[in-house]
């Protein structure tokens, strides 16, 4: 994503990855994850010979700039996993020839930056800088999250390495996107603030949606009265079955680890992850005081596996634990997703049948369960829906539909947080 962002402003870009087989697919024009319009982005620069790609360091002539866009997993204590980082900047310090400033673009821990710099500093004696560059993609919206960015964040104590990263951000910041320039601490703080803050709104709605299904209130409703306040926004108010995907759920863990670390009870984080946890099986449990906790004998419609729309990811997503509960239960599970049914077929295997339309799905299905906001699926014909389910049962975690409809149409509709208990 980085590298062909910043070819298409018209810098030459070199990927390097160690994994062949990824290297000779993006080779062929194949683009190993689905982001909205980076395929295209890809195959122009490419053409245009500013986006190339390798698994041979040497390949990339003198770099100027050296970004680090490498997984940084939780260990099993929650703490980040930054082996892949500091293995990277061992090799590339051996094939520096000139001043290089070396960019961290992974989400890492306060601190980072001064062990990178440690680990290069063994292994080169040509002069460079390390930079703290967080990104703030949004997965299904990152090609124009990182072309129209709300601001660009670059942590450096270096004026030379500022000046670079002023030169090269040159055709963002013409637009009058604000660069921040601070201390690499600061800015690797920024990143892990900003996701937590996030999932802590989400957090925070999802509480108000099991108090809203208690009180009889409605949280779409809720959501939009509390979101049209300046001073709060409607962004990430949206209750539904918890948050997923690569970021939020480590990066919560991760501040609090870094906390822990130094002796600071970070309570609110310890609560947006529990909070979390116990999202996740909100849906289950209005399924089973529906139905029963046996649920031998039930066929299920499961729309949705990504955790988010517009992206194949389901690391993390709630549709994984949703099913294993609903199986475990006896149920017998139909699923469907536009686009992650290759990544969910590895992790689910044959504890589920796979089907290739939403229609499809409901074949003989006795309820529906909606675990992913697709616009597909906002779009259903609510009167076919009805005639295809067997108890007219629909279990909304996303609440994508509006109940007078659903029940306009002869369904039974339950959401998450609208009033209407199981």
């Amino acid at each position: 994503m980085t590298g062909t962002c910043l070819a298409e402003v018209g810098h030459d870009v070199i990927c390097v990855d160690i994994d062949e087989r990824k290297v000779v697919r993006l080779k062929e024009g194949d683009i190993p994850i689905y982001e909205p319009g980076l395929s295209d982005l890809v195959h122009k620069n490419h053409a245009a010979g500013r986006l190339a790609f390798t698994t041979a360091l040497h390949e990339a002539h003198a770099p100027e700039v050296i970004f680090f866009a490498l997984p940084t997993p939780p260990r099993g204590d929650g703490e980040a996993d930054l082996s892949f980082v500091l293995t990277a900047s061992q090799q590339v310090a051996k094939v520096i020839r000139s001043y290089t400033v070396f960019v961290n673009k992974s989400t890492v821990p306060v601190g980072t930056a001064e062990k990178v710099r440690a680990e290069l500093a063994k292994h080169t004696d040509v002069p460079f800088d390390v930079v703290s560059n967080p990104e703030f993609l949004r997965e299904g919206l990152a090609v124009s999250d990182f072309m129209q960015p709300d601001r660009i964040v670059v942590g450096t104590s270096s004026d030379r390495a500022r000046a670079v990263m002023q030169e090269l951000y040159q055709p963002f910041t013409a637009n009058d996107v604000p660069l921040l320039l601070m201390d690499e601490a600061s800015a690797e703080m920024t990143k892990y603030a900003a996701n937590s803050f996030l999932a802590m709104k989400i957090s925070f709605m999802n509480e108000v949606a099991n108090l809203c299904d208690i009180v009889g209130a409605d949280v779409e409703k809720v959501s939009e009265g509390i979101g049209l306040d300046k001073r709060i926004g409607h962004h990430f108010l949206y209750a539904g079955i918890g948050y997923g995907g690569s970021c939020f759920p480590k990066d919560v863990m991760a501040l609090q680890r870094v906390a822990a670390a130094h002796d600071y009870d970070f309570k609110l984080l310890t609560a947006v992850m529990d909070v979390n946890v116990r999202q996740k099986q909100v849906l289950v449990g209005k399924i089973t005081a529906a139905l029963g906790d046996d649920l031998s004998g039930v066929r299920v419609a499961l729309w949705g596996l990504a955790f988010k729309a517009d992206t194949d990811d389901i690391r993390e997503a709630p549709s994984l634990e949703i099913i294993r509960e609903l199986v475990g239960r006896g149920a017998q599970v139909c699923v469907y997703d536009p686009e992650a049914m290759g990544n969910a077929r590895q992790v689910l295997g044959d504890t589920v049948q796979f089907a290739e339309s939403t229609s499809a799905a409901l074949q003989g299905a006795d309820i529906l369960v909606v675990v992913t906001e697709w616009k597909e699926f906002i779009a259903a014909d609510l009167r076919e829906l009805a005639k295809s389910l067997k108890r007219k049962l629909v279990f909304d975690g996303r609440n994508i539909f509006n109940p007078q409809d659903m029940e306009a149409a002869g369904l039974t509709y339950i959401g998450i947080g609208r009033g209407r208990r199981a």
